[in-house]
């Protein structure tokens, strides 16, 4: 028997359905609460306890992804949406990615689908020259970048290619015969812990580094100190991970010292701006990128705050060889006279899985359709909407910022103990209409309201602020 496959035409239907919900969801999110209230459980108690025996029409589907899925889901387009960092999409994302899925081509050679890798290499070039990165990240040179699937696989090769550095080569084919060292911002990202863990060099070889209490910036002294403490103990130093726009508070780490220190010491200098790196797109932002220069790879995520559908990180380095010597592993069914050439990329070697979807679409849509002015008009209206925000809590008495928003994060608190914070916070997003997360800024309850939304403007921002401070008003009531 044939499996009973969707021919063109049942597609056609079935498409143009699914595209008429997306943009029906779309249209209806601010009438929806942003995130469930159910139950752990509820979603997979109301699915069938076994697979269907025979195949379903199309609008069976359909109706259970309105009955069933879509109650149990967190909007993360939702103009109410203020938790975490944003992980935007847009209709030209969505499009691109349908297109990526029909044509299902594997890109993990150049000769397994040629204009997969040819795409992503022009597309990271674009960027690079959009965000004005330094020149030696540029494919035309000894650098390049590649489409990740997050900032946390980017830091991963990234210590990869700095331990295989750091030992000479010997750390591919021995592994790790020696006490090596990772360092990062006391508010670096967790995904640098786990890097590092993966790597086989165990939590402890991270090195935390303190921050400056005003700026919650990496202090550079205190880099350099670990630094040399570890080479006395006869440790190496293989990597340092410098932040553009921490996660809790989207400091800044100061790159033009901390390169300097790298340079000298000669350690790899990974920079992560997963979320912040895109407000270089605009050119009075991009003083947050002073130093980049001296970096050996750098990161940052479309799929947050650049309008392309997660997941879509980018990742550059300096010089491709050493990530490419560090990576590849080459199977005798994999050879071909494309790579053997040497006249091509082959990005199964650039990264962890050696299958790779065309996540360059997605971003060819997306800069395509809304240009070098969309794009930064997208950035700065977030920056506006945080600053609208920080006035607003400047204002009040009641309130204070807890640190600097030069991107769309805000950092915030009620002048009260960590528990009144917390119950702010529990009771604002128990109402539906917006949803915040929180973080601890000198070991202090903050909460953060991060901007990135497309849908979302002022009114939303500004009914943000009535609500919670309606909802201070009865926390602090006597």
């Amino acid at each position: 028997m044939n499996a009973p496959h969707m021919d063109p035409d049942e597609f056609r239907r079935a498409g143009h359905a699914v595209v008429d919900w997306i943009a029906d969801y779309w249209t209806t999110l601010e009438q929806r609460p942003v995130a469930p209230t159910d139950p752990p459980g509820t979603v997979a108690a109301a699915l069938p306890v076994a697979p269907p025996v025979t195949g379903e029409p199309f609008d069976a589907v359909l109706a259970d992804l309105d009955a069933i899925v879509v109650p149990g889901l967190t909007h993360w387009q939702h103009p109410g949406f203020y938790g975490y960092f944003p992980a935007n999409t847009s209709g030209p994302s969505v499009l691109g990615d349908l297109v990526s899925s029909g044509l299902g081509v594997q890109g993990m050679l150049w000769a397994t689908s040629p204009a997969c890798t040819e795409l992503e290499t022009v597309m990271l070039d674009w960027l690079a020259q959009l965000m004005d990165l330094p020149q030696r990240f540029r494919s035309s040179g000894s650098g390049g970048g590649v489409i990740q699937d997050s900032a946390s696989s980017a830091t991963l090769v990234a210590t990869l290619a700095a331990l295989h550095r750091a030992s000479g080569g010997r750390w591919r084919d021995v592994g790790v015969d020696r006490r090596y060292r990772a360092y990062a911002s006391v508010h670096g990202h967790s995904s640098i812990e786990k890097a590092v863990r993966i790597a086989g060099l165990g939590a402890d070889g991270v090195r935390p580094i303190e921050v400056d209490p005003d700026t919650q910036a990496l202090r550079p002294a205190a880099l350099r100190a670990a630094i040399e403490a570890d080479l006395a103990a006869g440790d190496v130093p293989a990597v340092v991970v410098a932040t553009i726009g921490t996660t809790s508070t989207t400091a800044i780490d100061p790159l033009p010292e901390i390169g300097a220190i790298c340079a000298e010491y000669g350690i790899w200098l990974h920079v992560d701006a997963a979320d912040a790196g895109a407000a270089a797109v605009c050119p009075e932002l991009r003083w947050s990128h002073a130093g980049l220069e001296y970096a050996d790879s750098y990161c940052f995520d479309p799929h947050k705050w650049l309008l392309t559908g997660f997941d879509c990180d980018a990742f550059w380095v300096a010089d491709r060889a050493e990530l490419i010597e560090a990576l590849t592993v080459l199977p005798e069914f994999l050879r071909n006279a494309a790579s053997e050439s040497g006249a091509v990329l082959d990005y199964r070697d650039w990264q962890v899985p050696l299958g790779r979807r065309f996540r360059a679409l997605k971003l060819w849509f997306v800069l395509r359709w809304y240009g070098a002015e969309g794009l930064r008009a997208h950035i700065r209206s977030g920056v506006a909407l945080a600053a609208r925000f920080a006035d607003r809590v400047r204002s009040d008495d009641r309130f204070d910022l807890a640190a600097a928003h030069p991107f769309s994060l805000v950092c915030f608190r009620l002048r009260a103990d960590d528990d009144t914070n917390a119950e702010l916070l529990a009771r604002v997003n128990r109402t539906g209409r917006v949803h915040l997360t929180h973080t601890r800024v000198a070991g202090r309850y903050t909460l953060r309201l991060a901007v990135g939304s497309p849908q979302s403007t002022e009114r939303h921002v500004d009914e943000a602020w009535t609500l919670l401070s309606g909802v201070a008003t009865d926390l602090l009531a006597p």
